[in-house]
């Protein structure tokens, strides 16, 4: 019986837990694309990242471009550039500015924090679109 009881523990168990390569993506207005990228830190065009408070754009990947940000050289974030809260479409790339990705369509004022990802003045619509990012010696690995 003890065995019985030990293996339906364990069965529960097994089916409780959640792989972390399981990334759900909820938002009905992106798909979420594959996305893999391996950038050293000894090219020039990724210097920025060495630095906390810098940021390098992607523009390669992404629905509409990636955000890689430092935030103290242990912690970096990255996000996707397509405004979350409308369809992707020719305005719906945000600019950065300091830590603050805008959306330029003229029919929104969408802004968000490329820090957390969400919304700067209304945390009901849906935050930007992350993607994982490690830093292993001087290569910063930035996937889903």
């Amino acid at each position: 019986m003890k065995k019985k009881i030990s293996i339906l523990i364990l069965f529960v168990i097994v089916l409780s837990c959640k792989s972390d390569d399981e990334q759900v993506n909820n938002n009905p207005y992106l798909f979420m694309p594959v996305v893999s990228l391996n950038l050293n830190l000894n090219l020039p065009e990724y210097n920025p990242l060495k630095f906390p408070g810098s940021n390098v754009i992607i523009n390669s990947q992404g629905v509409k471009g990636i955000v890689i940000y430092n935030v103290n050289n242990d912690l970096y974030t990255a996000f996707d550039l397509s405004d979350p809260n409308h369809v992707p479409s020719q305005c719906s790339k945000m600019t950065i500015e300091g830590i603050i990705a805008t959306c330029p369509c003229t029919n929104d004022t969408n802004s968000y924090d490329i820090v957390t990802g969400l919304h700067t003045a209304n945390e009901t619509l849906y935050p930007m679109q992350q993607y994982r990012v490690e830093r292993i010696g001087n290569n910063i690995r930035v996937f889903n």
